[in-house]
């Protein structure tokens, strides 16, 4: 019993391949979403952070779907390398911030053992991301040039955007994508699975 469940537990030809395609997906959606970054930006008051979290959210994509040790990270570091090798506006730094995002959310996964695909759960690896990306904020000195209010408008808006999309956005789009079959490809829906989604 505990073999299988070590092979169970184990990344298969599949999980890499759908993990490939779903970084594809996101990593072209990492492209586009600079320039709509910038439009909110515009706003002022920090309202882009609000938008931030989808710049992480293949890793909880990913994680949610295949459920397994390593796929939030390979996820989001395949979609990051994916935006770079599109002409992504940031260049190398969106590798560097892709492997900080995918290492934030692997960890909240970790923490729970890799058995929990709940919406706190997705919530709490989308602020881990984020924690992430703000380590790398932080490095390049970004934080520095805030003042107080600004920082506080800047971290609470960053959150905000970490939990409903990278957290709510990519649960209930998994959720759907159950409802579908689809993701019968990398694992078969058990009553297990359902209850976990709505855990």
């Amino acid at each position: 019993m505990s073999i299988a469940r070590k092979r169970s537990k184990g990344l298969k030809l599949t999980d890499i391949l759908v993990t490939i395609v779903i970084a594809i997906v996101f990593g072209l959606i990492y492209r586009i979403w600079g320039p709509v970054y910038d439009v909110v930006k515009l706003v002022g008051l920090q309202a882009e952070q609000l938008t931030y979290g989808m710049w992480f959210i293949a890793a909880t994509v990913a994680f949610l779907l295949i459920r397994k040790p390593g796929v939030a990270l390979l996820a989001e570091v395949a979609a990051a390398s994916g935006e770079l090798l599109t002409g992504s506006q940031y260049g190398v730094e969106s590798l560097t911030y892709g492997i900080m995002q995918g290492i934030g959310a692997e960890l909240i996964f970790a923490l729970f053992a890799y058995r929990s695909y709940s919406l706190v759960t997705a919530c709490l690896a989308g602020i881990g991301a984020g924690l992430g990306a703000l380590a790398m904020d932080a490095y390049k000195g970004y934080l520095l040039e805030l003042q107080g209010w600004n920082l506080t408008l800047y971290l609470v808006f960053r959150f905000i955007g970490c939990i409903v999309i990278t957290g709510g956005f990519a649960y209930y789009l998994v959720k759907a994508l159950e409802a579908t079959g689809v993701t019968r490809i990398v694992r078969p829906v058990s009553d297990a699975d359902r209850q976990g989604l709505h855990d």
